[in-house]
């Protein structure tokens, strides 16, 4: 018999802000942090703007420890240290209560910055101070980094599985806790902006010179953007064992594999249909129990097309009772971290009743306008809501998250 699993932490680091809070009022009051990149060089680039993320202050670090941070660890380190804090898991030292915590997170360019500096410094010659970036170049680097600065240790798995990372490192933790194989998980996603993932993005003609328009007919590509976010996952037994308070839970989890094309949907989206079937059935709701989904929306126009499809065949009669927004309009798409930003902001219009508008929509496609949030609105709150995420390769997944039970 599997075990229910409960969210007691949440914390985040995006472009609209330094934590939850700033990021989720930004959100709901329609900013969108898109701006002119500034980290590198874009001449030559289509796309030259981004949505790029202050990395915030870690108390107590000396400059040279600061130096040897990668930009991906500056954004998962604090916001892993909030997730950890609003679930009763921080000392006064900001150190981790629990010596041993299973991590699973995700990314796709993880220190990619380090390897491209060492590469910069072998094109110019560079003679010394070289070693130390390819070094942290490696892959579980960034565990590493989490484990030292926030006092822990355990078994950890990183999932790159490129844009549905996110989700499916939550939803893998969420296994982990329903299965026994842990009581406790730190799950969420990281990524930061780097030069090659940029460029590769403009080279394929993905980015938008435009602003970026999910699910708008003028849609004309995708805004890129950085940061991360954590979620902490327990069992309702370990939480109440701790005298944690209970946020939401994780009662539904899908994954499957689009065979039809590297990088395109099946055209008719039938594999996110089946995989949100696969949520709705592991979370035994129907449906029209869904009040909102936070969707992927990257605002090409493949990806879409096919994703509005899908939720017009998924929802049948009762489509009228879901709302539908992409958050990528606000803090660009950011890849490995995607699916965890998204499922945090699925969990706050869960807790709220606040739903993230639609920003940038003109002309909406016809078989998900009715269902788009294209402002405040006033509603009850939703008793499930859904984050999906689809990536280049195949990778669909969706995550559900309910009202605690009574």
């Amino acid at each position: 018999m599997k075990r229910d699993v409960v969210v007691t932490g949440l914390g985040a680091v995006t472009p609209l802000g330094e934590n939850v809070s700033e990021t989720w009022t930004s959100l709901i009051a329609g900013r969108d942090a898109e701006a002119p990149l500034e980290l590198f060089e874009t001449k030559g680039c289509r796309c030259h703007r981004a949505a790029t993320a202050a990395l915030p202050s870690l108390d107590g670090a000396s400059p040279k420890a600061l130096r040897r941070l990668s930009r991906a660890s500056r954004l998962a380190i604090p916001a892993a240290r909030e997730a950890l804090a609003t679930a009763g898991l921080l000392d006064s030292a900001g150190r981790s209560l629990l010596p041993v915590l299973p991590l699973s997170v995700s990314t796709t360019a993880g220190g990619m910055a380090f390897g491209e500096e060492f590469l910069r410094g072998i094109l110019a010659q560079k003679r010394s101070g070289l070693l130390g970036t390819v070094a942290r170049y490696l892959p579980e680097q960034q565990i590493l980094d989490l484990q030292i600065a926030l006092g822990f240790e355990g078994p950890s798995i990183i999932i790159a599985n490129a844009c549905a990372s996110g989700a499916n490192a939550i939803g893998h933790a969420a296994e982990m806790v329903a299965s026994g194989m842990a009581d406790c998980v730190l799950t969420g996603g990281f990524e930061a902006l780097t030069e090659l993932v940029f460029v590769g993005f403009d080279c394929l003609q993905a980015t938008t010179t435009d602003r970026c328009r999910p699910f708008d007919l003028k849609r004309s590509g995708l805004l890129l953007g950085e940061g991360a976010a954590f979620l902490i996952l327990e069992t309702p037994e370990n939480a109440q064992r701790r005298g944690a308070q209970t946020i939401c839970r994780l009662s539904g989890y899908g994954h499957r594999t689009d065979f039809f094309h590297l990088t395109q949907p099946q055209p008719q989206g039938q594999v996110l249909v089946e995989v949100m079937r696969q949520a709705t059935d592991s979370a035994a709701i129907a449906p029209r129990g869904i009040g909102y989904i936070n969707a992927h929306g990257t605002a090409t126009p493949v990806n879409d097309g096919t994703e509005a499809q899908s939720y017009r065949t998924f929802f049948e009669d009762s489509y009228d009772n879901v709302r539908i927004s992409s958050t990528k309009a606000a803090i660009g798409h950011t890849l490995g971290a995607a699916g965890s930003i998204e499922a945090l902001f699925a969990i706050q219009a869960l807790i709220t009743g606040e739903l993230p508008p639609q920003l940038n929509l003109q002309t909406p496609i016809p078989e998900i306008a009715g269902a788009l949030v294209t402002g405040k609105e006033s509603r009850p709150s939703p008793l499930h809501t859904m984050s999906v995420n689809l990536g280049f390769g195949g990778s669909n997944a969706a995550l559900i998250f309910s009202r605690n039970e009574n």
